[in-house]
């Protein structure tokens, strides 16, 4: 095999690698961001709410779900990074209540 035979497949190898790493980066990226839907904007999303009346919804369910959260994380003395875990996870995750709650 030629020199130049063996760098053209190299070549073809590393595009072929990029643009397959390229991707799953994207369908990852999608799926991380999809996952990061905070059940305050799936709320939003359900009523059907858009513009400043959703930005305004979603900003005081996720300032009461901070909140809430902060009060749980100091309930079980957490600190640090702990914390900080913990509350980004319950406030992903606070289910959002209705208007009878």
């Amino acid at each position: 095999m030629t020199n130049q035979l063996m760098r053209t497949r190299a070549k073809r190898h590393v595009r072929v690698w990029a643009a397959c790493s390229l991707g799953w980066l994207l369908v990852a990226s999608g799926a991380v961001h999809a996952a990061g839907t905070s059940a305050c904007e799936a709320a939003a999303q359900g009523k059907k709410l858009a513009g400043a009346a959703r930005a305004s919804f979603v900003t005081k369910c996720e300032r009461d779900a901070q909140a809430a959260c902060e009060a749980q994380a100091a309930d079980k003395k957490l600190a640090g990074a702990a914390r900080t875990s913990f509350v980004k996870k319950c406030v992903r995750e606070t289910p959002v209540p209705t208007p009878g709650q």
